[in-house]
């Protein structure tokens, strides 16, 4: 079912273009003759389109080009790019590595194989022994922040440069330096454990001397390997063999493309056939693999068998593969591996994980820049007012050393500390329990987003699929008058019951038996069909047998290899019972419909390739004959099925599907339509049943054309499409039934939530289009009144730009896309697509590879510069995960590789509102205010460094020294600054309640140059009060000068957290009064520093106040004015 997206594409008179190249920019660069339509501006007519390609010579990619050019561009940041593209040149030439080519496999000889092909090895980790501290060093070392602290500290060990004790620099550097390794190394650790549970997993390997058991990481390309029932693969294989007697089976790919449905595999035929499976080893057979590819949904290959006269060949697709990372739902299976480690197709659309650096903490980077570039103009002001005189470079250095502290390196100590005290809240909240922070240094991410990239199937819905609608036309049954149709379907059967026992004898009861209908188009009445107005039992067993017999379905018992014979009816239903049956198929639609069969009482109880058995409500075994089955695809979007009832020999063609496919076969009606149009707006997926009755003639003449067109060598697709399309015509319309796929709990009132909070959701699924606009529609991701915009299938540059320009005319509609047709968007409009879908209030885009949702990601986050979020709980939604800003997995039925790959792991979806709302508005202001109040605390002591040195004759001698210096950032001020990690501007219940709030969020107001202006202001201003305060009130002793001018450093410290807080907790006020104490206590101690005896006089009380008064009064008075005439948005609310 599942469509083939093609990764590399192949144009007319064109080369084939990789179409993933990460290290462009641009990810195509193409030429060929269309590439005048590049210079043609969007918003054309057609007719425009059509004009001499001469006439427009705007190029919008080539005006980014050129905007790139110039002395502006190369000082504002173009440096940074031309440097990163010439380490990428230099890395790509060292890191070279062979191309991979096609590849001759032969069975069980992994000698034979004519290159070295990668281990199969699983390895996630960033570092090994020798790359572990230099490779975290450089990570800490390449911001601004962590080495300029790496330098000043350096400089101490200069005699001339040193200002104070080396442990006063070291030790906090140092103290930074080893929290950061252990906790690299914890999370390497943990890596390198999962790596090797993964590496270590046993299988059996098929040799000569029989079966021996091999790690996962030892497989080889050319190895036998047997998989045993819901075991994972551990590499890529042809499917050879497999214990299932019809000779295939079905495999869970849920951690591959994200789909839970199962995908029904056959084995290689020539192997099947083989009597024993040690006879895999008498056979000289080889298979020929295609490169390794990215494409999940597509491969090419042969096998062929050397030692048959003449030699065998057999084709080989993507139903003869056995991907890595999928799982074994049914039987044993036996393949060949021919994609190890690196080459499988799993691997190769994984992303590698990136260090992850919050958009806070690229803001701090550029702020404490700033400050670097203030401490260098003070520094050079004072020397400048020095005269010059003297070593005056020496002097100039002494004085950046001094003025080292506008920069605390508590500024990251905080920072961190804050980052996992957010995480541990997340952690504990009991309104998201199972909550799992992952990634402990982006929780202010949360705060910022602006795009939402969702995964659909286990993201927002259940992927439990559950039949809600059956309509005939006249008469509709939903979920509660199930009964009804149980009772007609039931009277029906009871009705048949009578005439089968003599089954050579017509009855007036046979008009109304499907057995009677099935065979009256061999004596040619259907014409006179409508005319005759069938009674309701009859129609709604004709439709009720045509749902339980249309489909791929198999059942599956856990015990069912006791059984002797199928056809030994009584040992079947003894073994054959309801408890004991599950149902697997491609599609959970498909399961759902025969859940529902059964339920009304007509149940599947066995089938093969070739034939299927069902069970009457009267207990009565069916038999029919599959003649011919015509599988889903989405561009016919239909399935049908011809088969042959074995006890009465009639032929009946039935087939589903989409109403936009079956309104051209079935009859003329008019209400197939509407009603279709009304079940989509409830949210359910609709499928039109049809029959159609042939006679032997009629068979055989089509068996006949069928076959001829499967030989065919030329156009094979077309002319098989052809035979089957002359079936379909004039098919009797039995019924609508519409399958409800449920939601997740509260996915609708929380994608609300979202919208209101101006983030703009994607949803990126590798489902079918028709099934994710009904979800997105039944999600309410698209409104009700909302356009829908479905993008049309384009394949070259014309039709995208034609398709283009109609979407351009549409305005706030939601936009649906295909896989297939966004890439060709991409190759030749990245820009302009971005653009127009970034407009749209919401965006589908299906039939997505793994690397194509990273690749959108990626394409937001170039565009638009806003901030990502991915969430996913598939495989298939790591990559996405990865590449985005923010990655959230959710723990689900499709296992836990993604919630193990996301920063943050969480059990539902609508846990994603108060993560966002709550926890990410709190990490955000939190981090904001204490970032930027530990800068103001180093501001101030630089500018009363300043105005003493000033005053002292441009002295470069430290204001205070030793432990007063560490006293003051750690235990005087530590812990009331650190406590504004409790504060909190809303209540999480009005942040929940009012989620427009969330938007300032995004605009970065809390933290911007413009907040950062004012708290210098504050800084240089309260400095100045309490320098100038104490050597205008101090007598005559420099050392009274110390102790008043401290003193009132520290409490006006205390008293600037108390007026930061908007909402006091208990730890807070314990934590002003816990540093108020250590404060008082030490004074005792600090004999070298204080004068005692001056202490505790009241002299010093009274100058110290005042001196506090004065420097933190007025800001008080401004804050409660500003309160009053100018209230934030929040405090509006919470008054």
């Amino acid at each position: 079912m599942a469509d083939s997206i093609s990764l590399n594409p192949v144009r007319k008179n064109s080369k084939r273009i990789a179409y993933y190249n990460t290290g462009r920019h641009s990810r195509y660069s193409l030429e060929d003759e269309l590439t005048s339509l590049d210079e043609m501006p969007l918003m054309m007519s057609e007719e425009g389109f059509e004009k001499e390609e001469s006439d427009y010579q705007t190029l919008p990619r080539a005006r980014v080009e050129q905007a790139r050019g110039g002395l502006g561009w190369f000082l504002l940041g173009g440096w940074k790019m031309l440097c990163g593209r010439c380490w990428d040149c230099l890395t790509h030439i060292c890191r070279r590595r062979k191309e991979a080519k096609a590849r001759t496999v032969w069975l069980g000889c992994p000698e034979k194989c004519e290159e070295k092909y990668p281990r199969n090895a699983i390895k996630n980790q960033k570092y090994n022994f020798l790359t572990f501290v230099p490779g975290v060093l450089y990570q800490q070392f390449k911001f601004f922040l962590n080495l300029y602290f790496l330098v000043v500290a350096c400089s101490q060990f200069v005699p001339s440069l040193k200002i104070g004790y080396l442990y006063t620099y070291w030790g906090p550097l140092g103290f930074v330096m080893a929290v950061t390794m252990v906790r690299e190394a914890v999370d390497e650790v943990r890596r390198y454990q999962r790596d090797k549970e993964m590496n270590s997993q046993l299988y059996s390997k098929l040799t000569v001397r029989g079966k021996v058991q091999v790690k996962s990481s030892d497989i080889q390309v050319g190895d036998l390997i047997i998989v045993e029932k819901n075991q994972r693969m551990p590499a890529d294989m042809i499917f050879l063999r497999t214990s299932e007697k019809n000779g295939s089976c079905f495999l869970r790919t849920d951690q591959l493309d994200g789909e839970t449905d199962w995908k029904l595999k056959v084995a290689v035929l020539c192997t099947q056939r083989l009597p024993a499976l040690e006879d895999l080893f008498s056979i000289n057979a080889y298979v020929y693999a295609q490169k390794p590819q990215l494409d999940i949904h597509s491969f090419d290959g042969n096998f062929t068998r050397e030692d048959s006269d003449p030699p065998l060949h057999e084709s080989l697709s993507i139903d003869n593969t056995l991907w890595a990372s999928t799982v074994v739902a049914s039987g044993t299976v036996i393949g060949v591996v021919i994609y190890t480690g690196k080459e499988t197709r799993s691997v190769l659309n994984t992303s590698h994980a990136k260090n992850k650096v919050g958009l806070l903490d690229l803001e701090l980077n550029r702020l404490t820049k700033a400050l670097f570039l203030a401490q260098v103009l003070l520094s050079v002001v004072m020397i400048a007012l020095q005269g010059f005189v003297g070593p005056w470079f020496r002097n100039l250095f002494r004085f950046i050393v001094l003025f080292s502290y506008i920069i605390p390196i508590s500024l990251r100590v905080n920072l961190d500390m804050g980052k996992s005290a957010y995480g541990w809240m997340i952690m504990k909240d009991e309104h998201i329990p199972g909550t799992v922070v992952r990634t402990s240094t982006i929780p202010e991410e949360l705060g910022r987003l602006v795009y939402l990239l969702t995964d659909k199937t286990g993201t927002l819905t259940q992927n439990e699929m559950v039949f809600k609608r059956l309509h005939l036309g006249t008469v509709s049954y939903g979920t509660d008058t199930m009964d009804e149709i149980q009772t007609h379907l039931v009277r029906s059967y009871a009705q048949q019951a009578a005439p089968s026992q003599a089954p050579g004898q017509p009855s007036s009861a046979a008009p109304s038996t499907g057995t009677a209908s099935a065979s009256t188009p061999s004596r040619k009445p259907v014409p006179a069909g409508p005319k005759v107005r069938k009674s309701v039992n009859s129609r709604i067993h004709e439709a009720v047998k045509a749902v339980a017999l249309c489909h791929n379905v198999t059942p599956v018992y856990d015990h069912s290899a006791d059984v002797a014979t199928e056809t030994e009816t009584a040992e079947a239903d003894q073994d054959f019972s309801d408890d004991n049956r599950t149902y697997q198929a491609s599609s959970p639609d498909e399961v759902a419909l025969v859940r529902w069969t059964e339920s009304v009482g007509l149940t599947l109880v066995t089938r093969d390739l070739s034939s299927m058995q069902l069970r009457s409500p009267a207990g009565q075994t069916l038999s029919f004959l599959i003649l011919q089955v015509f599988p889903f695809t989405s561009e016919s979007k239909r399935m049908g099925i011809i088969l042959r009832e074995e006890s009465t020999g009639d032929i009946t063609f039935y087939m589903k599907g989409a109403d936009v496919a079956m309104t051209s076969i079935v009859q003329y009606n008019d209400w197939l339509e509407e009603e279709c149009g009304n079940m989509a707006r409830e949210g359910l997926r609709t499928l039109v049943v049809a029959k159609k009755g042939l006679s032997e003639e009629q068979y055989q003449d089509f068996e006949s054309r069928y076959s001829q067109a499967r030989l065919s060598l030329h156009d094979r697709a077309l002319k098989v499409v052809a035979v089957v399309e002359s079936l379909e015509r004039e098919m009797e319309l039995l019924c609508v039934t519409g399958v409800e796929d449920q939601l997740q709990a509260d996915v609708r009132p929380t994608l609300e939530l979202l919208r209101n909070a101006g983030i703009k959701i994607w949803m990126l699924t590798g489902d079918k289009l028709e099934t994710a606009t009904c979800i997105a529609k039944s999600s309410h991701l698209v409104s009700r009144s909302q356009d829908v915009h479905i993008f049309k299938p384009v394949s070259n540059r014309g039709e995208a730009h034609l398709e283009l320009n109609s979407f351009r005319r549409k305005h706030d509609c939601a936009l649906v896309i295909s896989g297939d047709s966004l890439e060709v968007c991409l190759r030749y409009y990245e820009h302009e697509f971005v653009e127009l879908a970034c407009q749209c209030p919401a965006v589908v885009c299906c039939r997505c590879s793994p690397t194509q949702k990273a690749h959108i990601v990626k394409l937001l986050q170039q565009h638009t510069d806003n901030r990502t979020c991915a969430i996913g709980d598939g495989g298939n939604d790591v990559s996405m995960i990865q590449a985005a800003d923010c990655g959230i997995g959710i723990e689900g039925k499709e296992g836990k590789q993604a919630s193990l790959a996301a920063d943050f792991s969480i059990t539902q979806f609508k846990h994603i509102g108060r993560l966002l709302m709550v926890h990410g508005r709190n990490s955000y202001k939190r981090s904001a205010s204490l970032g930027q109040f530990v800068m103001h605390r180093g501001m101030i002591i630089s500018t009363m460094q300043a105005v003493f040195s000033s005053i002292f004759y441009f002295a470069s001698v430290p204001l205070y020294q030793g432990f007063l210096m560490v006293g003051y950032a750690t235990i005087y001020t530590m812990f009331p600054v650190f406590s504004l990690v409790l504060d909190q501007d809303v209540k999480p219940e009005m942040a929940l309640l009012y989620p427009e709030l969330y938007k300032d969020l995004t605009k970065g107001r809390s933290l911007s140059f413009k907040t950062f202006l004012i708290w210098v202001l504050i800084s240089v201003y309260q400095g100045g009060i309490l320098m100038y305060g104490a050597l205008v009130l101090f007598e005559s002793e420099f050392v009274h000068v110390v102790a008043i001018s401290f003193t009132a450093l520290v409490l006006t410290e205390l008293l600037m957290v108390a007026l930061t807080i908007r909402t006091w907790h208990w730890v807070m006020v314990l934590a002003e009064l816990f540093s108020l104490l250590c404060y008082a206590a030490s004074l005792a101690f600090l004999n070298e520093y204080f004068d005692l005896a001056f202490i505790i006089t009241p002299a010093f009380l009274w100058k110290v106040s005042a001196i506090t008064g004065v420097s933190c009064l007025p800001l008080y008075i401004i804050k409660y004015l500003k309160r009053k005439f100018s209230p934030p948005s929040y405090s509006k609310l919470s008054s």
